[in-house]
């Protein structure tokens, strides 16, 4: 029991460290996109400094912390495998599913940008960051509350909350392009 709470104290730890680095990644796509539109030498000087931070963000923070958030996640169900018989786990396994597409989507981002190929928005980007947020409570949420967990209350929830970030983008947005 104790090496398994250390293992589950790992995979917290990375999982936490995982969802700062998507996070951060996502804020510096917004600034990247908009030093892109900065005039000369400016936008050189911006685009080549956020290069290296992203650079060490995604490969010495985000992507380690995936990786072991994964490993340790394994090794828990390995001391535990009767998680993965109970219908919250599978639910839970769907949104890590989801947050991987999303790792894979910021990883595809990233090379585009370092490619110095803008193929988004800033403001697309904003609303895209909103993303880890949504799987972050989903997951969240399912691990404390397991089986005391109802689906329809969960499902409605997940989606005012998502409404809530979209009119939370909308307001933020205006006030921006008033200034």
């Amino acid at each position: 029991m104790e090496l398994y709470n250390y293992i589950k104290s790992l995979h917290l730890i990375f999982v936490i460290t995982w969802f700062a680095g998507l996070f951060y990644i996502v804020r510096l796509f917004v600034y990247q996109i908009e030093a892109n539109e900065k005039p000369s030498p400016e936008r050189e000087i911006l685009l080549n400094q956020y290069k290296i931070m992203t650079y060490r963000l995604w490969y010495i923070i985000t992507w380690p912390s995936a990786v072991l958030a994964t490993c340790f996640a394994i090794w828990l169900l390995y001391l535990n495998p009767a998680w993965l018989q109970m219908s919250w786990m599978h639910v839970k396994l769907g949104f890590v599913v989801l947050l991987f597409a999303y790792h894979f989507k910021c990883h595809q981002i990233y090379n585009q940008l370092q490619k110095d190929e803008f193929k988004y928005s800033s403001n697309f980007m904003r609303l895209w960051n909103e993303g880890a947020t949504i799987i972050l409570f989903a997951v969240v949420f399912l691990v404390i509350l397991k089986n005391a967990f109802n689906w329809i209350y969960g499902v409605i929830g997940i989606f005012l909350f998502s409404i809530l970030i979209m009119l939370g983008f909308k307001f933020y947005k205006r006030i921006r392009e008033k200034k």
